[in-house]
């Protein structure tokens, strides 16, 4: 049977396929539920069998079949994906931090591929590659006029640890292309992105995800800071855009700040056993030590766990944004052939009580997506250690709310067209140094030098929202035939909005000059440097401050007595550049 089968050819193999597993399925599987279900499997492969059989053009099926898999899933949650063999290096990378490469970060602009970032210390960095480089060629294979995506330049550069890559990049200032040899290696992205002390008695840590060793490398940096800095009265912990990760990760870095035998987490599904109860089984690091964690709308699932812990024990206070609202538990199950289902399985529960998951997708389908915000009537409230009530249903809300960061469309439009990237990266070539992180500001000269360079890029397309509706006017001037009776208002009213944008870029010079000082610092001490130089100015950072260095103040939200929120309208955070939502569906195992 076997040989024979080897003998077949695809077509038939395929309708052998199907309705053998409907066959199997029909025979074996009871009740009304698993025959709708064997039914549909026999249908479905009949349908794969009928298509590939008599469609006018030859399917693929691999394609044919993921474009299938990938819309069933698609209609339960964004969170339920197929991994299949070729993405599973992918999908153990968002897991565990490590992959087999350069350590960079490359992006693509129209036709060109630029460098956004060398990792300090990784093979990219130590072998001469820079931000702002240009690459023409990935072993001599050239890049122009290659219609990659970002998933196929990163299989070009990443590889076995210990092969090599041969760049040929395009160096602002310098005439001839460069040619660097890079030999791959294990990257570890270190999931502390930064720690260091923001005053004499308060330290600061920024944690960027939860891959493998989250936990002990907060440990780590709290360790290294009491340390060196004895007097240390207060830590700072920055959770802000941190999409989430590993369940477990979540309730090691919990347990860093909480009692043992506290209660973390519990998971509930509908599978036996899919009800677990999470507790901090070791003993803690510090549980005195006044905390506050930041939080924004870009921060989920793990983030919201350990906020959660930290808001319903009363162990330290929430400053910032109301987080996004991941309240679901994903496992991966393993398929045929190497492939993997990521699948939510369960909800989890803070120690309130709480799920704070926002969104409702249980009449989500393929016609009626059912994404809906769950109804403030439907919420609940629930109560922390020391009676304060917190709601379920919509992400963590903050003790201590922070303005929302809204900035001006010529500051969008300046990030989203790169200008501020590329100024930095002519400034940098043309000045060996700066002034240290701490210190170094954007003076009104080097700000002058930036307005001129943005004025001399003709590329740059900047339309104020007014002048978006201008042109919807002369439109409807058009259509109407009035075109030319009120030509020279329309001119001279353009005239003037087109000089707005003079207007613009000094009158939102503060928010600007917050971009491209955190560009130029970053480009001369990394991303380590950028956020040591962002600390003078972040108002996150400037609030937790201000209430850990007042006791009064700190020990009175904590009881309850003092709520800085009263009255206060929360805003959903409005992303300076457009972020995919899938960056904050990170697994939780």
């Amino acid at each position: 049977m076997k040989k024979l089968l080897h003998r077949l050819p695809h077509k038939a193999l395929l309708g052998i396929t199907a309705l053998l597993l409907g066959s199997v399925l029909i025979a074996t599987a009871p009740g009304d539920h698993f025959f709708e279900i064997s039914k549909n499997l026999d249908i479905f492969g009949k349908v794969l069998r009928e298509v590939d059989n008599n469609f006018v053009d030859d399917i693929e099926p691999n394609a044919f079949m993921r474009v299938g898999i990938d819309a069933m899933l698609a209609s339960l949650d964004p969170y339920t994906n197929y991994i299949s063999a070729s993405e599973i290096e992918e999908y153990q990378y968002q897991s565990t931090g490590q992959y087999g490469g350069i350590g960079a970060m490359v992006s693509k602009r129209k036709e060109r591929f630029i460098v956004r970032e060398c990792y300090p210390g990784k093979p990219a960095y130590v072998a001469g590659l820079r931000a702002g480089d240009e690459i023409l060629k990935i072993n001599n294979e050239s890049m122009q006029g290659k219609n990659y995506g970002s998933l196929e330049i990163r299989n070009l550069l990443r590889g076995t640890p210990g092969t090599q890559v041969t760049l040929t990049v395009k160096r602002h200032k310098v005439t001839d292309p460069l040619e660097i040899r890079i030999s791959r290696d294990k990257i570890k992205v270190d999931n502390v992105a930064y720690y260091g002390m923001v005053n004499e008695t308060t330290g600061y840590v920024v944690l960027g995800s939860f891959t493998k060793d989250a936990s002990q490398e907060v440990k780590t940096a709290f360790q290294t800071l009491r340390q060196q800095h004895p007097g240390i009265k207060a830590l700072i912990l920055d959770l802000r855009d941190n999409p989430g990760g590993l369940l477990y990760e979540s309730i090691n870095l919990a347990n860093l700040f909480i009692p043992k035998g506290s209660k973390v987490v519990e998971t509930r599904g509908k599978m036996e056993g899919s009800f677990k109860r999470y507790l901090a089984e070791n003993n803690p690091l510090d549980t005195q030590i006044k905390l506050t964690v930041l939080i924004n709308g870009r921060s989920a699932s793990a983030s919201e766990i350990v906020s959660g812990v930290v808001q319903d024990l009363d162990r330290g206070i929430i400053v910032g944004r109301r987080s996004f609202g991941k309240g679901l538990v994903q496992t991966t199950r393993p398929l045929s052939y190497r492939s993997q289902l990521k699948i939510t399985t369960s909800r989890y529960y803070t120690p309130s009580g709480r799920c704070i998951q926002a969104v409702d997708y249980s009449h989500r389908n393929g016609k009626n997506k059912g994404v809906v915000k769950i109804a403030d009537s439907l919420k609940s409230m629930f109560y922390t250690s020391t009676g304060r009530p917190v709601q379920d249903a919509g992400g963590i809300y903050p003790d201590a709310l922070v303005p929302a960061e809204k900035y001006h469309k010529i500051t969008r439009d300046l990030l989203t067209q790169d200008l501020i990237f590329d100024f930095v990266t002519e400034y940098h070539a043309e000045h060996p140094e700066i002034a240290d992180p701490r210190s170094f500001d954007v003076s009104d000269a080097l700000y002058d030098q930036f307005v001129t360079y943005v004025n001399g890029r003709t590329d740059f397309v900047y339309e104020s929202r007014f002048a978006q509706e201008l042109k919807k006017l002369e439109s409807m001037l058009k259509e109407e035939s009035y075109h030319q009776e009120v030509l020279p208002l329309y001119n001279a009213l353009k005239e003037k909005i087109d000089a707005q944008r003079q207007n613009d870029i000094r009158s939102y010079r503060a928010e600007i000059k917050y971009f491209l000082r955190n560009e130029i610092v970053g480009r001369y001490y990394n991303r380590q440097g950028a956020i040591e130089n962002s600390l003078r100015f972040d108002p996150y950072v400037l609030e937790a401050i201000r209430i850990m260095g007042n006791d009064n103040l700190y020990s009175d939200i904590l009881s309850g007595k003092v709520k800085l929120n009263e009255g206060k309208e929360d805003v959903k955070d409005e992303p300076v550049l457009q972020e995919e939502e899938d960056e904050m569906v990170e697994e939780d195992e």
